[in-house]
């Protein structure tokens, strides 16, 4: 299905996977609404986007605050007229062992992966009920599968996001919504200690092979819904 025209709402869009999903969805002339703290990374970003020809409207702000999502959905329908789909791809992980995690660390995962992904698909599923349509990818990881030791915090955040991703799946269907979740092992990107680029990632995941596998749920047919795609690079063993 081409996606040429579509809105697309992404969080997380000033670098990693939501730069290159951005990107990638520029060239193909989708509309985008982006979502990210940085300012001066997001101008980058639309300046790129706009020279691909391709328009896009940037949100300034911490996905947990409710009026931000409640902004940015709002917006995007004034601007062009839907939302087509919305891809909650902010993440943020803090491991260590369970006793020496902090309140404050446990409220700010929390907040980032769980409440932001339950905000920005509240503020959208209105106007996707009414049109019949709508698409919520949510970009968890394979420990939402699986636990670590020093995960407790990451993993359960990743957990909660999956089973609100299955509970939601089930009670938008029948409004023509669909809800799929992309759990990847590891991706070479800014969210590890190590910096993007760095040779001890040569074997993981690229930003742009996360942004080829949404692209692909986006554009599968309407009658077709990826309900859960797992990936992995051939070098690590799940």
């Amino acid at each position: 299905m081409s996606l040429q025209g579509k809105t697309v709402l992404i969080t997380g869009a000033s670098k990693g996977i939501g730069r290159a999903l951005a990107l990638m969805l520029a060239q193909k002339q989708v509309n985008l609404g982006l979502v990210a703290r940085s300012e001066i990374e997001l101008l980058n970003l639309k300046a790129e986007i706009e020279l691909l020809g391709a328009q896009a409207e940037i949100f300034v702000g911490d996905v947990s605050d409710s009026e931000l999502s409640r902004r940015t959905v709002e917006t995007l329908l004034l601007k062009f007229g839907k939302l087509d789909a919305v891809i909650n791809n902010a993440g943020y992980g803090v491991f260590k062992a369970a006793e020496d995690v902090t309140e404050e660390e446990w409220e700010n995962v929390y907040n980032v992966n769980v409440k932001g992904t339950f905000l920005f698909s509240k503020a959208a599923i209105p106007a996707m009920k009414a049109a019949g349509s709508g698409h919520i990818i949510n970009i968890a990881s394979d420990v939402a599968k699986r636990v670590f030791d020093g995960g407790s915090l990451y993993c359960s955040s990743k957990f909660a996001q999956d089973a609100f991703s299955m509970a939601l799946r089930k009670e938008v269907r029948r409004y023509g919504i669909k809800v799929s979740v992309v759990y990847s092992g590891l991706v070479d990107t800014h969210f590890h200690t190590d910096p993007q680029g760095d040779e001890k990632h040569n074997d993981w995941l690229k930003d742009t092979d996360m942004a080829d596998v949404i692209t692909y749920i986006l554009s599968a047919p309407k009658h077709v819904v990826i309900d859960e795609l797992m990936i992995h690079p051939m070098s690590q063993e799940y």
